[in-house]
């Protein structure tokens, strides 16, 4: 049975689903497989799919809300607002004017089929208001019944604490995993002291520590051929090399490892971890499912804790 946990009151599978490929930037799209694979992760026990306004446009969320139709009290649904594509992507906008994030949600229950977002996240913060006026405005979402929790996406410890001071926070959603491990340094600490949960996104090096792709192996309309965190190439098989390892003595897939090293931060942060690994394939969604049932020796998590932190460099090269 699917293991839960609460993020802040929120109860959900210890395990999500990442549905952002199904509709953009991860190479060709398939609508009937990206449903067949929700519909297996409800079988699974999964409960918290992740999607949002800016994933192909709507589609997405369409996309999610036919997945789900018939399971609506089995599930829980996380969306995202805040980035404005209407003017091209060489012209995105991180908007978060109290009347912005009104239409953004209305707009998200009508694509979902749903009366209520059961987390909903500001996907970056605002370079239209303050934080204060954003938060301000989604808290008012909560209160009018639309809205069941709040979260924010990539943001500092700064940012979490004057967000929670306006209405409390149930989440952050950042990059976390052995080849992005910036969270670390700057929220960790003050998550822990809040009482707010993670959920990691790219848990798994966006598929490189699962060796499901590699350099060569990734379509032009792939977004991982451009992302800046991807251009340091040379890290990668250091870091697969020691996840690598670990598989072959457990007997497991490297992605299986990759997200056992993950859960094993949740007792070493105390903070709730819900990762969210993001898949179009049922084979790979029920291999991530496995992982729950990995566990790693004290000397294999001082192995994996020893890889040195790779994004910051990442992010420069």
């Amino acid at each position: 049975m699917m293991r839960r946990t609460s993020l802040a009151g929120l109860d959900v599978s210890a395990q999500g689903l990442g549905c952002m490929g199904m509709s953009e930037w991860y190479g060709p799209t398939d609508w009937d497989r990206s449903i067949s694979t929700i519909r297996r992760a409800i079988d699974l026990g999964v409960t918290l799919f992740d999607t949002a306004d800016i994933y192909g446009a709507g589609h997405n969320e369409v996309l999610v809300g036919r997945a789900i139709t018939g399971h609506p009290d089995a599930v829980q649904i996380a969306t995202k607002f805040g980035i404005d594509r209407s003017a091209g992507d060489g012209n995105r906008v991180h908007r978060g004017e109290a009347a912005y994030v009104k239409r953004s949600c209305d707009a998200s229950l009508l694509r979902l089929g749903i009366d209520t977002i059961d987390l909903f996240y500001l996907h970056r913060p605002p370079d239209t208001a303050e934080i204060e006026e954003t938060v301000g405005a989604m808290g008012e979402l909560v209160a009018e019944g639309k809205v069941r929790h709040l979260g924010l996406s990539d943001v500092d410890s700064s940012l979490l604490r004057r967000a929670h001071a306006v209405h409390s926070i149930a989440a952050v959603q950042t990059e976390y995993s052995l080849w992005s491990r910036k969270p670390e340094s700057t929220l960790l600490n003050t998550m822990r002291e809040l009482g707010v949960g993670l959920v990691p996104y790219a848990p798994l090096g966006r598929g490189f520590l699962a060796g499901s792709v590699t350099r060569d192996s990734l379509v032009d309309s792939d977004i991982r051929t451009s992302r800046p965190a991807m251009q340091s190439w040379q890290a990668i098989p250091s870091i697969a090399q020691v996840v690598d390892s670990i598989a072959e003595a457990q007997a497991v897939t490297s992605a299986q490892v990759a997200l056992a090293w993950v859960y094993a931060q949740e007792v070493r942060w105390g903070v709730p971890i819900v990762p969210i690994p993001g898949t179009k394939r049922v084979a790979w969604l029920e291999q991530n499912v496995r992982a729950m049932d990995v566990s790693l020796t004290d000397s294999e998590r001082a192995t994996l804790d020893g890889i040195p932190d790779r994004s910051a460099a990442a992010q420069q090269a």
